[in-house]
């Protein structure tokens, strides 16, 4: 009787044109589908070359049912995700039969990478001399290695470092663009209009960073960012 009601129930998905042949007499998603998902899309969003990419979809509990997808899956990070080492993607089914499971992926690249010949203190000017290029497997992504020694330029240690560590930019701090007592120009936008004035740097600063200047007309000190070697946008 079971066996009978199931091909009467697939008859009449088929009839109905919800479901396709196949999903008639199997409602469950495969999770092989669902891993396979997040895989392709971890190795869609992660620049380099496909073979420098190590993937690994961590194993679905095999009791979990789900109905089967009438549409493409689609795969996302979670809100606040980020391609690391240990990541979670979240694969949905968008149509009427809506679920979303979260799956675990472990990532690593190989990556031939900027490696520290000896120990360096903070403060250090790393010249090509300092380093060389070796191939390492590494966590997550590639996007924050440093693989040519152009990228050093500009640049010193943050904190000291040993030998043989993996440069990466964050070990790293830019020069300062503008210098203390400098003359810049300060802009401001006022009610959609862009206001321009001389000031005078109060203090070193880097590209980005936030720095205090004077408005060498009124005397009046602001805070600003630092866009250029001579220009400073006033923030509120």
């Amino acid at each position: 009787m079971k066996q009978t009601s199931r091909i009467r129930r697939a008859a009449v998905l088929l009839a109905l044109g919800v479901v396709s042949g196949a999903q008639a007499f199997d409602t469950s998603q495969s999770l092989d589908a669902i891993r396979k998902a997040a895989d392709e899309f971890v190795r869609s969003q992660i620049p380099g070359e496909p073979n420098t990419l190590e993937v690994a979809v961590g194993a679905l509990d095999g009791r979990l049912r789900l109905a089967a997808c009438g549409q493409p899956l689609q795969a996302s990070l979670p809100a606040g995700g980020a391609f690391r080492e240990k990541t979670t993607v979240a694969v949905t089914c968008p149509g009427g039969t809506h679920w979303t499971v979260y799956v675990p992926v472990s990532i690593a690249t190989n990556v031939s990478t900027l490696i520290l010949r000896h120990a360096a203190l903070r403060g250090t000017r790393i010249a090509a001399e300092d380093v060389e290029v070796q191939t390492r497997k590494v966590a997550g992504g590639s996007a924050s290695y440093l693989t040519d020694v152009s990228e050093l330029a500009n640049r010193s240690l943050k904190r000291p470092l040993p030998a043989g560590s993996v440069l990466v930019a964050d070990v790293f701090e830019e020069d300062a663009v503008v210098k203390r007592g400098q003359q810049v120009t300060l802009l401001a936008s006022v009610s959609g209009v862009e206001v321009r004035a001389t000031g005078r740097a109060l203090a070193d600063g880097r590209p980005a960073s936030r720095v205090r200047v004077q408005n060498v007309a009124s005397q009046l000190v602001v805070e600003g960012v630092v866009e250029s070697a001579n220009v400073i946008r006033i923030t509120p």
